[in-house]
Parts: structure tokens; sequence; C-alpha cells
């Protein structure tokens, strides 16, 4: 029991000299630079085969160094599951959507459609959606159910930590009315762009890889219920996850790991 133990502690703490890096990728669809950190095994340059990729988004407020910074070990996981993770940034408060109001915000675009084009053309990846997934915390479990129900065909994974999973019930604050505008005149907008909406699209053809959790303590761990009642209802297959735990990185360090082993298994499913 001590040695496994001990392997267990040096499997998530020892550096697996992963590659973590800092990229620019240009998107047409905003004429403007976005910083990503891309994450690869240590022997993806030699490597003959091909990896999965997981797409890791971050919260309202953060950007795209949140995750490699917060849990450093995210380059070990990498490298222990033989994936690839990109962490794009997402301007502070884009919501992963495209604005019907700014057309200066075009997120959706970017992390569902320019984002994957670069990594496939750059990294050795799995160029299909068997061997994509989409995820995040917060506004970026928002991110990962929404582009992952409305881009099938590029994702075949996707899931949510903590996620704000509907943002119709955010009527001030976190920019979202910057987004979307006026909450009266622009009412269905606030729920058409809802990740929660998105779930009303499914089609079992699509065959998606779902998991969504949330700590008990969480303010909005509402919106992943509802989330989850809402999948059952409409028998979208799914994994649903509630532990102790509120709206923070202590979470998050331990939500992520849950996560990464649930793609890594999809992934195994599907080469």
């Amino acid at each position: 029991m001590k040695l496994v133990l001990v392997f267990l502690v040096s499997l998530f703490s020892f550096n697996a000299f992963a590659s973590v890096d800092t990229v620019e990728v240009f998107s047409n669809a905003m004429h403007k630079n976005i910083k990503c950190v891309v994450v690869t095994p240590k022997n993806h340059k030699k490597a003959k085969s091909e990896f999965p990729v997981v797409y890791l988004l971050h919260g309202y407020s953060g950007s795209y160094s949140n995750w490699i910074k917060k849990v450093p070990v995210i380059d070990s996981l990498a490298d222990v599951y033989q994936m690839i993770i990109v962490c794009p940034d997402a301007a502070f408060s884009s919501w992963y959507f495209d604005s019907p109001v700014d057309t200066t915000f075009r997120y959706e675009t970017f992390t569902a459609t320019e984002l994957p084009a670069y990594i496939d053309a750059n990294y050795k990846t799995i160029k299909n959606r068997k061997g994509r997934a989409i995820t995040g915390l917060s506004m970026g479990g928002h991110g990962g159910i929404f582009l992952g129900f409305r881009h099938t065909d590029t994702f075949g994974a996707c899931g949510s930590m903590s996620g704000a999973l509907d943002i119709s019930y955010i009527k001030q604050g976190y920019d979202v009315s910057k987004r979307l505008g006026d909450t009266s005149i622009n009412k269905n907008y606030y729920t058409q762009l809802s990740a929660v909406t998105q779930l009303e699209k499914y089609d079992p053809k699509d065959s998606l890889a779902i998991i969504i959790d949330c700590g008990v303590q969480d303010f909005i761990v509402m919106m992943s219920r509802n989330a989850h009642e809402k999948m059952l209802k409409l028998k979208i297959p799914h994994d649903y996850i509630e532990r102790p735990g509120a709206h923070d990185w202590k979470y998050w360090n331990t939500a992520v790991r849950y996560q990464l082993l649930f793609f890594r298994e999809y992934f195994n499913r599907n080469r």
C-alpha cells in the first residue's frame, strides 16, 4: 500500500518535462492575435502517432495562463494521459459565443473553428472529432457545453466544471450585457445563447461524451443541477458529479483531474 501511495504522489507531483508553450493564434474573424497555452507530452516531437486534444477554457475575469499557473500539475497530466492540452484566451468575459451586438467579439468562431485548425496544422493531433474534447470552469464551463453541443462536427466530448450554464439568470454584472445588449430589448439572446438551451438541440447521432461536475457549496450549483435534470428528461447520456467544494481553485484543481481521465477513457474507446 505504501508503494502505491508513493507512486501516486510521484505521478501527480513529478515534473514530466512536458512542453508548455505560449503561442499567438491569428483570428481572421476578429483580426487580431490571441494568446494560448499549449501543453504537449514530452514525447510529442519524436512520436510517430498522433495525440488527442483537450481544449481547456478559463472562467470570467481569467486568462489563457490561468490553468497552468493555478494547477501546475497540468503539464504532468498531459504527459500521463498522452494528450495535448490547449488553453485559449477569451478576452476576460467573452462567454465563448459570437456577440450579436459587438462584432469584435467572435470567440465561438475562434475557439471552435479557427483554433482547432491552427492546432491541427502545427501539432501531431488526431484530426477529427473523436480526438477532441472541450471543457472549462465557470464561464469556461458554459463554453465547454455551449461549444460542445453546437459543434459536434469538431468535438466528440465536452464538459463543464462549476459551469455558469444559464446566462438568462445573469441580469447584472459579469459583462453579459456588454456581449448581449439590453436585457429587455435583447431578451431572446440571453436564452438562445445559454448553454442549457443548446441541450434541446441534441441529436443522438452526435454521440457526445458529456461530463458535468460542481461543488455542493458552489453558489451556482443549481445551474448544473438544472442542466442535469434537463438532460435526464431529454434522455441525453452523460456523467454528472457533485462533490464537496465551492466555486474556487481548490475545487477545480481536483475536478480537472477527473475530467481529463474521463476524456482519456473516451479517446481510448474511439481509437
